[in-house]
């Protein structure tokens, strides 16, 4: 029970210990009292009721369970909205460069900006507001209605007595105003007859109807009153029964033990309780047979579509995103459908239609006709049937720019070209019988231009072939070499011999130079190495 510290205990105090507890749970002897003189219920269970070893506690106590942490002072008051503590004469330093507060800073003061801040004119400082902290407990940092003033309500109060009023004056009026036009009414009784009935039914439509008032009052027989429990301590909600009454629980449809099975936690059954009853009086046939059938089958389908939507890799949930599964399904049997019968369409432009009400040929009918056709022992065709050319894989007859022959069908001078304009470029745009012709005044009028300078003699002098001596095998005598080239020559070589004993310091993108020196040709013969040179060995 609620003991002190655990001591040792021998055998004989640990059995009359047991016998007092089984006494004090029977009533037969009188409660343990803790340390303020009150009674410890003794069916606590005694890992409740034991005290911490590091409490140290003297005598049996429940004060562990309790509360024992004092709650800071909080307090109950709000903001002081609007309140100024003072204001300054000029600018100090820290304070909100715009106004001039001390209580903000330029990024959050709420003052429309100035031109020139108060840092700079010290005119027009604005007061200190009062700046607050308060310390809430944990209903009060949750309260909606916490620091909200009661006396703004009756600006509310004061709004609909007024509409109210002004309700009560309009309806003043308009009965003084009948009162007028019938006591300047001189009609006769008829008048007055009329007006009367008028009047009546006016009223009759600003009272209450007491008749429709009762059947509400009847038509709420099926609601049960529960308490619903909410955040604010609870309240009385109104839960409408669905059932009628006068229906008959499914549950006693069918009396017999052997009989469909009932399940009263789900309220489910899924057979039919009465297999042998006639359909057409049948009222409940067990709820396998609403889930088979209407709208059951195509939520059933959904949610497979969804479920294997979303095994395909698709970001849809059926219960996250309802309205997303079912236009996603909704498209998905639209596509099948046009799927569908794009297939069918594909098969009977195929094969055809034997339902169709169009007449099948009578060769076909018979499966018989008057074309004679030979075959040899292999089964090829002799004659009788003209024999199909083959068509190739690649496009045939495409014309493109405005041609209208394709590429190839023009040859000339041991080129190609398109026979409709006689042009040579396969890119090239068809001009027509236009083209051909500009193209032969062009080779005219160069042919006349060649043959005029050819008379005037002035054609250009045949260019000689400039082939240097040091190619050759053998030096000229007359060759002169600059010192200055030739030492940057040798150097050139160097590097390229030692670019070629190490590949890995070829760069990627390689750039050579073709044009040949005389400095360049000597350096490479210098250092050329001869295998039949006996010194070849000292040369590097």
């Amino acid at each position: 029970m609620a003991t002190a510290s655990v001591a040792f205990k021998s055998r004989e105090d640990h059995r009359k210990q047991i016998e007092l507890e089984e006494a004090r749970k029977a009533g037969l002897a009188p409660a343990e009292l803790d340390e303020d003189g009150k009674e410890i219920n003794p069916h606590i269970p005694q890992y409740m009721s034991s005290a911490p070893w590091y409490l140290n506690a003297e005598r049996p106590s429940l004060k562990h369970q309790r509360k024992w942490k004092t709650d800071p002072d909080y307090t109950k008051s709000w903001y002081d909205r609007g309140a100024k503590i003072g204001q300054a004469d000029k600018y100090r330093k820290g304070a909100c460069q715009n106004c001039g507060a001390m209580s903000h800073d330029v990024k959050s003061c709420m003052e429309r900006p100035r031109k020139v801040g108060a840092k700079y004119t010290n005119k027009h400082i604005a007061p200190d507001e009062k700046v607050e902290t308060f310390e809430l407990d944990y209903d009060g940092k949750r309260d909606r209605w916490n620091g909200y003033d009661a006396s703004s309500y009756a600006l509310v109060i004061e709004r609909y007595e007024s509409r109210d009023e002004a309700r009560r004056k309009f309806l003043k009026e308009q009965q003084l105003k009948k009162l007028e036009e019938k006591n300047n009414n001189q009609n006769g009784e008829e008048a007055v007859v009329e007006e009367d009935e008028e009047e009546a039914e006016d009223e009759d439509d600003l009272r209450v109807d007491e008749a429709k008032v009762d059947e509400s009052k009847q038509m709420d027989f099926a609601k049960v009153e529960k308490r619903v429990r909410t955040t604010g301590g609870g309240s009385t909600g109104t839960v409408r029964n669905l059932r009628i009454r006068e229906d008959t629980a499914k549950y006693l449809l069918n009396l017999d033990v052997n009989s469909a099975h009932y399940d009263p936690k789900t309220r489910s059954m899924r057979e039919d309780p009465l297999p042998d009853a006639d359909p057409n009086e049948k009222f409940y046939a067990g709820d396998n047979r609403y889930r088979n059938s209407g709208q059951a089958m195509e939520f059933k389908q959904l949610n497979i579509h969804a479920w294997e939507a979303f095994d395909k890799g698709q970001d849809i949930h059926m219960q996250a995103a309802p309205s997303q599964a079912e236009l996603l399904y909704k498209n998905y049997k639209v596509i099948k459908e046009n799927l569908k019968s794009h297939t069918k369409e594909t098969i009977l432009e195929k094969y055809g239609n034997a339902a169709s009400e169009e007449a099948i040929p009578r060769e076909l009918l018979l499966g018989q006709s008057e074309r004679e056709v030979e075959y040899d022992r292999a089964g090829r065709i002799i004659k009788g049937q003209e024999t199909t050319l083959p068509r190739s894989k690649y496009e045939e007859d495409v014309y493109i720019n405005n041609h209208t022959c394709v590429w190839g069908s023009w040859w000339k001078d041991h080129q190609w070209g398109y026979r409709c304009c006689q042009q040579f470029i396969r890119n090239s745009y068809c001009l027509g019988a236009a083209g051909i012709e500009a193209a032969e005044a062009a080779t005219d009028s160069m042919k006349a231009n060649i043959a005029r300078k050819e008379a005037a003699g002035e054609m250009p002098p045949p260019a000689e072939e400039k082939r240097p001596a040091t190619w050759g095998t053998d030096v000229p005598e007359d060759l002169v070499l600059d010192e200055k080239l030739l030492s940057e020559a040798l150097k050139k070589e160097d590097a390229r011999r030692k670019e070629e004993r190490d590949e890995r310091k070829r760069k990627y993108n390689v750039r050579w130079n073709d044009d040949v020196t005389a400095e360049d040709m000597e350096a490479y013969r210098m250092k050329k190495v001869h295998h039949d040179d006996p010194m070849k060995e000292f040369l590097n």
